[in-house]
């Protein structure tokens, strides 16, 4: 029976002698919650936790894209889609595309994450040569004017390679490369960093009667299933970063119970991004019914998503997210 660790994350500035950092952030941990299948959890010491576990629980993560990850990053949404469920059509045009990418910059964004096929619940796929055709000449666009990281966001193997091509140093697939059979061996050659999400369906689906046994193991196991995939095919761990995926495939609990939880993905040994931003729950949970009007809440999560040691948020809303995420770490002490 696998047995699952998850640090219990503090960041109070009164740091006692023993506390372990936790992924090379400025949360620490003097305990651990024990999880097994079918068994109540228990918090334990330490010393009672596999040396192994506690090697990748501690070590600091590699750079993504050139970018340390030794405070939180800002990883800014460009959807170059009609369709995307809080900005489609709004950024689909060229020009429109590289006025936003410059107001992300100019907010905050350590990243930009561009994307050509829209993922909500309820969408139909994208033909690969208009995702090209929406993504690559905007990737290249972009890249002729800064040096940021750039990331594709694609399920599809000839996508990232024509982004790639135009300047891309990211991979970000919400399949976790089991859509295209082909994008493992793309993004092994490139030697660039992938990220894997977890998500239950595809979008056109995933929403209509999502199920789980115990929703944090089971995102933890798909997750592990697929980072030993992408190692097998030539990835290395330091090279892949995890998405416990809120919102694919999942319910307003599913997704609570996810954000309660989100240390325990540490334990994969890998950078942690969390990608919540204007999702659905937070409309329903703070009576914001549009996407757009999901700001603060967007914002709240996300500075919960840093008290457990997340590297990367993935946000709408830079300017409010760098704002917020300064005053977190000053009141923490790691500014």
């Amino acid at each position: 029976m696998t047995v699952y660790y998850r640090p219990i994350a503090m960041t109070d500035p009164a740091r006692p002698e023993g506390a372990l950092a936790l992924a090379g952030t400025s949360c620490w941990f003097t305990s651990v919650e024990r999880l097994e299948r079918g068994s109540p959890a228990r918090i334990v010491d330490l010393d009672a936790v596999p040396q192994d576990v506690l090697d990748r629980l501690t070590s600091m993560r590699a750079p993504v894209a050139g970018i340390s990850l030794d405070r939180p990053r800002i990883m800014g949404i460009l959807n170059v889609t009609p369709d995307s469920f809080s900005d489609g059509g709004l950024f689909n045009r060229p020009e429109l595309a590289l006025e936003h990418a410059g107001a992300l910059l100019s907010g905050g964004a350590d990243i930009l994450d561009i994307g050509g096929e829209s993922t909500r619940p309820g969408a139909v796929e994208v033909v690969e040569s208009e995702e090209i055709s929406r993504t690559a000449p905007v990737v290249a666009a972009i890249r002729a004017r800064t040096d940021i990281p750039l990331s594709i966001d694609t399920r599809n193997a000839a996508v990232a390679e024509a982004a790639i091509a135009a300047g891309a140093s990211l991979i970000n697939d919400v399949a976790a490369l089991g859509h295209d059979q082909s994008m493992a061996g793309v993004v092994a050659r490139s030697g660039l960093p992938v990220i894997l999400m977890h998500a239950q369906g595809k979008p056109a689906t995933m929403q209509n009667d999502p199920y789980y046994v115990n929703v944090i193991l089971d995102v933890y196991d798909f997750l592990e299933e697929r980072i030993e995939f992408a190692m097998g095919a030539g990835i290395p761990r330091h090279l892949i970063v995890v998405d416990p995926g809120i919102g694919f495939g999942k319910t307003l609990q599913h997704n609570v119970t996810i954000l309660r939880n989100l240390t325990l993905y540490h334990s994969l040994g890998c950078a942690l991004l969390l990608g919540a931003s204007r999702k659905r729950f937070i409309g329903t949970i703070g009576k914001a019914e549009g996407a757009r009007d999901r700001m603060p809440g967007s914002v709240a999560v996300a500075l919960h998503g840093v008290t457990q040691g997340v590297h990367i948020l993935r946000v709408h809303d830079t300017v409010e997210t760098r704002q917020a995420l300064s005053l977190q770490q000053a009141m923490i002490g790691t500014d």
